[in-house]
């Protein structure tokens, strides 16, 4: 534990500015695609026009011979590429298993076919639409009404929900359907591939360098120390960059066979295409309660899509069997293949789609009770996990709902539909509850206290745009007295000590532990040279009776401020820095969760308005509660919420991937006609963080909250779109065209 006094630590928890924030206005963060070497080559991918068949021919002639054209690679002379041993969080993760070429079978729309390397972009761009590719043309299956490919995988279930079911006095059947969603960052997907005869340099869009290492390292067939990943700076990734995708093998087999550095940028088309979506998820909602509103069963059956020759699982009961006391539920999963490129995670993957499900149809059976839906979720609180039997190493779910319904005003809300109305607009109000467990994943870190009064922490983790680099200057602000901004925080390189992925919400709770040994460490060096060296005013006292606040070695009992700056020490030791290492062990693995059920927690509340008259709803207010422990810093974490908000508007009435049926391709392939929520579909937005540190999960007591923010808040905007309309949406996103059903009262603003 810590020894930092009280006043010091008290940087941790409060609100902070972004240390890396002037650097991305000024335009001094380097984004991959910034990354400039000499002698740069740059890569265009060529990408199959059908989505089933096999490749017959492939005319490259014309483009090898056009000018500034180094390279065409192909099946015949990309070289060869493994395959990885097994998806691993510590030695590689991919999606889509097959590498780049490995044969001519085509299995879904944009499949990569060739590769042209050029002088310049618009070379290689030119050369890539001269060749020719003729197939064999075979059936292709791109549809979303899903039935599970084989029989559904029992997930969890305890008690008989069946039986129970078939006996409830009150009951609901639905299902719930969500599309694909494409992640589109800002940035593009990018890598910047170096061979210099011996290894590899890669600069790459990662949230997960030491994992794209490892998958590098097993598909290329090399050793780990003869690839290095460096990714600085994220335009965001939403987990899309989380593991590699074929173009970065595509990028290494270019630099190899050219001798120069290549740049392959993939185009905002191929992120439809080549590097992850979530997919489409149906899921059979089975609820079933006592006239009180006691649950008595749930049923979660769930399937999702997945890649012709990758098995992707949206796992969307993930949440279902600890969030509500029910005595019987059973949860399964399905997968339906089809000839789309492999799914991946999305933020909030399996809890975000699955609590749509999960919270839309508490808000029906709420309505069929005719009941509150908070009273609903309040009267069915658990006492421990009730798909473990383990405690909540702390749980407050409860208070989440209550803060929120007060916050929001719920109390006035007016059950009957259409019946609220302000300035001519029919109102709907709807909530819904969201978790997210607490992970942790193994991390290092090292911290320098330098002779000249700052310090620098050194982790291999990387800032997604979420405020890591910050988060580590907080730390060691906090144990060390040194300013943030005397504090240097190097990340994204696989160069570094091992550093976590960054996805699950995981890095913070991570790196805590690993970054203030590290600190404490480093701290250690310098008293221990305090009481050695002969002109230090400690010297010959015990080390354990010194202490170190403020920047400064003191003798415990007395201020802080009365001590010796630790760079007088460090000076007088003619010693650069004083050095301390830190790390942290943790996994899906981790056996705290023997323990402990770990969860975050939160409540949404949303208002709608809706105007009939020209079919016009939109999202005019969210109130959101969260419950994810200690936050580190309430700035970027209300960021965090807030934009999980306003995505989970966009997931609720505008996103949706649309694929044609002709050709499998997706056919709204750009930021035109995929429609994301903007600023002026963003609610006036309420975030409350509850402080309830916990300290069973690390010492601060901090969870993560990334993706919990999405989790919930489509269902509570669906359930305010019933409210306001009359209409019960289960299909996203919701429709103009599901509105015009709207009975004529809801309609009419009768």
């Amino acid at each position: 534990m810590s020894t930092a006094p009280d006043s010091q630590r008290a940087v941790i928890g409060q609100p902070q500015s972004r240390i890396d924030g002037p650097l991305k206005v000024s335009g001094g963060a380097t984004y991959t695609s910034d990354v400039d070497l000499p002698g740069l080559l740059h890569a265009v991918p060529v990408c199959s026009t059908i989505a089933s068949g096999r490749i017959t021919s492939l005319e490259f002639a014309a483009a090898e011979a056009m000018p500034g054209v180094h390279a065409v690679l192909h099946r015949g002379n990309v070289g060869r590429f493994y395959r990885i041993s097994g998806n691993s969080m510590d030695t590689g993760f991919v999606d889509e298993a097959r590498p780049p070429f490995e044969d001519d079978v085509i299995r879904y729309y944009g499949q990569y076919v060739a590769l042209v390397v050029a002088d310049t972009f618009e070379a290689a761009s030119a050369a890539a639409a001269a060749i020719k590719v003729r197939y064999d043309v075979a059936a292709h299956d791109v549809s979303d009404e899903l039935a599970s490919d084989a029989e559904p995988k029992v997930e969890s279930e305890r008690g008989d929900a069946a039986r129970a079911f078939d006996s409830a006095t009150v009951s609901i059947d639905e299902t719930y359907v969500t599309p694909v969603e494409t992640h589109n960052p800002i940035e593009l997907h990018a890598t910047v591939a170096h061979w210099d005869g011996d290894s590899y340099t890669f600069y790459e869009t990662s949230q997960a360098v030491s994992n794209h290492q490892g998958t590098l390292m097993q598909m290329l067939g090399l050793p780990k120390e003869k690839v290095r990943v460096i990714s600085r700076y994220l335009g965001s990734g939403f987990g899309g960059k989380l593991w590699m995708w074929p173009h970065s093998l595509l990028a290494a087999a270019a630099t190899r066979y050219t001798g120069h550095p290549v740049k392959l940028v993939v185009s905002r088309k191929m992120m439809f295409q080549n590097v992850g979506h979530r997919p489409v998820t149906q899921q059979r909602m089975r609820l079933s309660a006592d006239a009180d509103g006691t649950l008595t069963s749930v049923r979660h059956d769930a399937v999702n899509h997945t890649a012709i020759a990758d098995e992707y699982q949206e796992s969307c009961g993930e949440i279902t069997p600890m969030l509500y006391s029910v005595p019987n539920l059973r949860v399964t999963s399905g997968l339906a293949r089809r000839n789309v490129g492999s799914p991946t995670a999305m933020r909030g993957p399996g809890a975000v789609p699955g609590l749509f499900a999960l919270e839309s149809a508490m808000n029906e059976l709420a309505r069929r009770l005719d009941m509150d839906p908070v009273e609903l979720r309040l009267k069915n609180e658990p006492r421990v996990d009730e798909s473990t039997g383990l405690p909540f190493s702390s749980r407050h779910l409860s208070e989440c709902l209550r803060t929120g319904a007060e916050k929001f005003g719920w109390s006035q809300r007016q059950p009957g539909i259409g019946a609220m109305k302000r300035d001519g607009l029919t109102l709907g109000w709807g909530v819904g509850a969201c978790g997210w467990p607490g992970v942790r994943f193994s991390a290092e870190a090292t911290v320098d206290l330098r002779a000249d009064g700052t310090a620098r922490v050194v982790c291999g983790t990387q800032d997604i745009g979420t405020g890591t680099y910050t988060i580590l200057a907080q730390l060691v602000a906090g144990e060390t007295g040194v300013p943030i901004e005397h504090i240097e925080v190097v990340l994204g390189d696989t160069a570094l000590p091992l550093g976590p992925i960054s996805g699950g919400s995981a890095v913070t709770a991570s790196v805590i532990p690993a970054v203030l040994d590290a600190a404490r460490a480093a701290i250690k060096v310098v008293t221990a040279r305090a009481v050695a060296l002969p002109d230090s005013p400690f010297h010959g006292t015990e080390a354990d009776s010194l202490a170190f606040g403020v920047g400064r070695v003191h003798r415990k009992g007395e201020p802080p401020q009365t001590g010796v700056p630790f760079a007088d020490i460090l000076r007088m030791a003619r010693m650069h820095a004083a050095s301390g290492s830190g790390s942290a062990k943790g996994g899906f693995d981790d056996p705290l969760k023997k323990r402990y059920s770990i969860y975050s927690y939160g409540a949404h509340f949303a208002e709608v308005t809706w105007q009939p008259e020209i079919a016009q709803l939109r999202v005019s207010r969210v109130v959101t509660v969260i419950d994810a422990g200690r936050i580190l810093n309430p700035r970027a974490g209300r960021n965090q919420i807030e934009g999980a908000v306003v995505m989970g508007v966009g997931m609720a009435l505008f996103e949706h991937t649309m694929y044609d049926p002709q050709n499998g391709a997706p056919a709204n392939s750009n930021l035109a006609d995929y429609i994301i929520a903007s600023h002026a579909d963003t609610p006036a937005l309420d975030v409350t963080f509850l402080d309830h540190p916990d300290t069973i999960f690390n010492e601060i007591g901090a969870r993560g909250i990334a993706e919990i923010g999405l989790a919930g808040i489509a269902a509570a905007i669906t359930d305010a779109v019933h409210h306001a309309t009359g209409v019960r949406v289960r299909k996203l996103p919701v429709m103009i065209e599901d509105l015009l059903d709207a009975p004529s009262g809801a309609r009419h603003g009768g």
